[in-house]
């Protein structure tokens, strides 16, 4: 198992150069209305593969609300070696989906971005360790070997071992952790970095060897940052900065946020057809494992008490803060210093939210109920 060094993937986002999935349809589709106007096509640069943390914006497409707004969007499929706020900053895409500390990051490298819809409002990120090994807090991550992925998904667990007095660089092994939870299970690492609606789903759809059941969640303890005073916001709808000071780009990006809040309304009050939407659109994962991150990544959005999209000051704070106050094993931190310009705005969000009021959206989600989703082996 080997130690790496953390951050290091951020410094390279603003010079990566990628290309984007695919094109736009230069088709020009008549207009919804019978105002025979063309739909404007759009790109939206996705920062993983298809799965229901992205259901939102497929349901979107797939329900026609973005086609209402005269736009003709293209989603472009996220993985491994792809930077969202990268291929948006290159002009590559028109927006772009991707966590906040990271897209801060390469703003201060130069990514010309802005953050104008913080569609998750809470932190999905767990540490999980076997129950069996007592462990149930950063400051017993000691003489540990703790698992992540890096590649800047790392932050949460770094500013959580630093509250909690620890120095990663000399006080545990970190262990570059692949995107499952393989070396958790085989008992390689002792605590595993998870997202709440996807790998820690894994864990409970992987079947005991010793009883030939599935785990339960009393097999495991959680680490949740947003009960540690740790928590980041992540996923969030990036802008290019340049551009929103032309007045059409500035609509554009009204109408877009529009489609998407009703994409989202959609998929919170219809959680299972959304599941198969993301299913259809080619998921690798299965349907049970879906419902389980549609189920999940709802709880991160609703309910909305500013309404969805909208970036809570505070939160905002308490992730430039970490960002500039954490460091890794080297010293170094996310940020050198306090985001500069325009690194967000609601006004735009805010448009968007008045506007879906007035056609009955619900924009705050304040009776979500969240289901309980038995989960099938492999996530079948």
């Amino acid at each position: 198992m080997r130690k790496f060094q953390i951050f290091t993937a951020i410094a390279a986002t603003s010079t990566l150069l990628l290309a984007a999935c695919g094109t736009a349809d230069e088709a020009k589709t008549p207009a919804p209305g019978g105002s025979g106007g063309a739909l404007t096509p759009i790109k939206l640069q996705l920062q993983w593969f298809y799965q229901a943390q992205f259901a939102g914006y497929i349901a979107a497409v797939d329900q026609g609300f973005y086609k209402e707004q005269g736009l003709d969007v293209q989603l472009l499929e996220g993985g491994v070696d792809i930077v969202p706020q990268t291929v948006l900053a290159q002009g590559k895409a028109d927006y772009a989906v991707a966590w906040v500390p990271k897209a801060l990051a390469s703003r201060e490298q130069g990514a010309g971005i802005t953050d104008v819809g913080q569609i998750f409002g809470r932190s999905g990120t767990y540490q999980v360790a076997w129950k069996s090994s007592g462990i149930t807090s950063p400051a017993q991550f000691k003489g540990k070997k703790i698992g992540n992925w890096g590649f800047g998904n790392e932050f949460e667990l770094f500013a959580g071992m630093t509250k909690a007095g620890l120095d990663p660089g000399k006080d545990v092994t970190l262990v570059q952790q692949q995107f499952d939870m393989q070396a958790l299970l085989k008992h390689e690492i002792d605590a595993a970095q998870a997202m709440s609606y996807n790998e820690y789903a894994q864990l409970l759809e992987a079947t005991n060897p010793q009883t030939g059941k599935l785990y339960t969640a009393d097999d495991f303890s959680i680490i949740d940052w947003k009960q540690n005073g740790s928590a980041m916001l992540q996923d969030a709808v990036w802008a290019n900065t340049e551009k929103l000071k032309d007045a059409n780009y500035q609509a554009q990006t009204v109408k877009f946020l529009l489609g998407t809040i009703k994409g989202w309304a959609f998929c919170r009050d219809n959680p299972e057809k959304c599941r198969d939407l993301v299913v259809a659109k080619g998921s690798k994962l299965g349907k049970s494992h879906q419902l389980w991150q549609m189920n999940e990544v709802n709880k991160l959005i609703w309910p909305a008490a500013g309404g969805i999209g909208v970036v809570d000051d505070a939160a905002w704070k308490q992730t430039v803060d970490i960002s500039m106050t954490t460091k890794n094993q080297t010293g170094d931190t996310v940020l050198k210093k306090a985001p500069e310009g325009q690194a967000y705005t609601n006004d735009y969000i805010n448009q968007a939210i008045t506007q879906a009021k007035a056609a009955g959206i619900d924009v705050n989600g304040t009776s979500f109920q969240p289901q309980t989703v038995t989960l099938s082996a492999g996530g079948a």
